[in-house]
């Protein structure tokens, strides 16, 4: 069962987290998470944010459909910068890295655990403004970045269990200064996470260029998915 925890096949392992009724995507978390996480945004309100999910548990099937997308151009591929490419232009594998460096490769995405998840402060959202998860709503003047600049120091002084598992550019995945993670249970997901399994578990889907990921799985583990 562990396994397909890892590799996002099953969701026995979540709670679904209510935000009120103003979120009419409901969010599910780990069940070992709630409490930390209800902590952490307790504490967010004391200081004067209202901190909110707005991504956390994704199936194989569910990454596989953002993958699929982005690989076939239907949804947009980001530059390091934020900014829309045009995939087509790119051979296979620099296709394949231009996804990752956004986008986790499916049954290797930290959401499939519940222990991760993307936040914002829902008291900084305009009517209308729909989230974009882009480095200019979490840093300078951007909406979101006072919640995250206090979330800074909180993480820093607490013992939260909370971490940012993308907060430098290691030349693989971009910095995520939006995405959280409750690091003692991800951690032993994560240290679950064999190129095996993985490998098992994308050759029995449907996965666009999925050849091409198998033959770079080695350097695509070392590059974009062993972080802790």
């Amino acid at each position: 069962m562990t396994a397909e925890i890892v590799t996002g096949s099953i969701d026995t392992h979540l709670v679904i987290l209510d935000q009120g009724s103003n979120d009419t995507v409901k969010q599910a978390i780990h069940k070992q998470v709630l409490t930390p996480f209800l902590e952490l945004q307790n504490a967010a309100q004391k200081a004067g944010f209202d901190l909110k999910i707005c991504s956390a548990y994704r199936s194989f099937d569910r990454q596989m459909l953002i993958w699929n997308a982005k690989a076939s151009g239907m949804r947009p591929v980001m530059d390091p910068f934020g900014q829309p490419i045009n995939v087509q232009d790119l051979n296979p594998w620099q296709k394949i890295q231009a996804i990752l460096r956004w986008s986790a490769l499916p049954g290797a995405s930290r959401h499939h655990w519940g222990t991760d998840f993307d936040i914002y402060d829902a008291s900084e959202m305009p009517e209308g403004y729909q989230i974009k998860l882009t480095p200019d709503e979490v840093q300078g003047d951007g909406l979101f970045a006072p919640m995250h600049d206090w979330l800074d120091g909180y993480l820093d002084s607490a013992k939260s269990g909370f971490y940012r598992p993308y907060a430098v550019d290691k030349g693989g995945i971009a910095p995520e200064r939006w995405h959280l993670s409750y690091r003692p249970i991800a951690h032993k997901y994560a240290q679950m996470l064999s190129r095996e399994l993985l490998a098992t578990k994308l050759k029995s889907s449907d996965l666009i260029l999925l050849d091409v990921v198998l033959e770079h799985l080695d350097d695509i583990l070392q590059r974009y998915i062993i972080v802790d």
